[in-house]
């Protein structure tokens, strides 16, 4: 089943800078730019098969930018063979006010001066496993040993950013026990 993704706030969150340097790096040509660099056009030749033709838009506020990342995203799903999901978690960069439920994997050593430290959680960022690191502090650092002391999940909602290939939720808050 293929799925395809419509939510226009998570296709607004994409960079087009991060999908620029994923069809360079896939064999994708820029052949032209249109409207005065709002958008370029990106070519593949295939083999025996018919060329495929993209139109990254390079400006967020463009009325249809969330459409053209959602075309792009189908076209890449087509040539590559892979779910649009799997695709777009490669090209989310930020999300902001991004709700988290995870299981925390790992706890830092507090830091000496105040009860605080980092966490590991490992939970879904769209439909796959990830690990995401964030730091809490006072009551929501307790709450994070708490559960993973009892092997509770947590639920949190913060700014979430891809640093290189890792996740870290930035500004976490409503951070939560889970009752199953």
């Amino acid at each position: 089943m293929k799925v395809t993704i419509k939510d226009s706030e998570i296709l607004k969150t994409v960079n087009p800078d991060v999908i620029q340097a994923h069809l360079q790096a896939t064999g994708w040509h820029e052949t032209g730019r249109i409207y005065n660099d709002a958008g370029a056009i990106w070519r593949l030749k295939k083999d025996a098969t018919p060329e495929y033709e993209i139109l990254l838009p390079l400006q967020h506020n463009l009325g249809d930018y969330a459409e053209r990342i959602s075309d792009i995203l189908k076209t890449l799903s087509a040539v590559e063979n892979r779910d649009q999901v799997d695709i777009l978690s490669e090209f989310i960069t930020n999300y902001p006010n991004f709700t988290v439920l995870g299981v925390v994997m790992q706890i830092a050593t507090p830091s000496l001066d105040k009860l605080s430290g980092e966490i590991t959680l490992l939970g879904s960022i769209f439909e796959k496993l990830q690990e995401i690191k964030t730091e809490l502090a006072d009551h929501d650092y307790i709450l994070a040993i708490k559960a993973y002391q009892e092997r509770l999940p947590i639920r949190c909602t913060g700014d979430l950013v891809k640093e290189d290939s890792h996740f870290i939720l930035k500004n976490p808050q409503k951070i939560q026990i889970d009752n199953i």
